[in-house]
């Protein structure tokens, strides 16, 4: 039998990782348990008044945060507050497919377009890797806003 898994991420500022994180994968913040929201609501919003009315201080609201696969395929990702800082290079990281099925000029271009628009969220470019057939169709590695190491596959 197999299992869902959920991917949690340490982090410094939950909710702008989260945020971050929402945009690249394109993903949603569901709502607080229990809370309908209306189309286009903001859920991030409605966490606060959640949170407060449920007697959470403000300081503990941004102590976590996660996002969902709206068409529920994807795992759902996790936000966790941490005091301590990234130290070492990630030994388990997220391969973000950004060019599914081009290959050669016509992927690396998919693949610069898609780091461009990351890079403008937030994400820092770190080096590309050009195709090496047959073994590599070519990848960029990028840092998310809190230096975790992510590749555009």
């Amino acid at each position: 039998m197999s299992r869902h898994v959920q991917i949690t991420f340490d982090a410094h500022d939950p909710r702008a990782l989260s945020i971050f994180w929402r945009e690249v994968l394109g993903y949603v913040h569901p709502g607080p348990p229990g809370v309908e929201l209306p189309e286009g609501a903001d859920s991030l919003a409605a966490w606060d008044e959640f949170l407060t009315r449920i007697g959470v201080p403000a300081e503990e609201h941004n102590s976590r945060s996660a996002i969902e696969d709206p068409d529920g395929e994807g795992p759902r990702v996790f936000f966790q507050r941490v005091p301590e800082d990234k130290v070492a290079k990630n030994r388990v990281h997220l391969d973000v497919r950004a060019a599914p099925g081009l290959q050669g000029e016509q992927r690396m271009t998919a693949l610069e377009a898609e780091c461009e628009r990351l890079v403008a969220l937030g994400a820092a470019r770190l080096r590309r890797f050009e195709p090496e057939p047959p073994m590599s169709a070519g990848f960029i590695v990028m840092a998310d806003p809190e230096g975790n190491e992510f590749c555009l596959d």
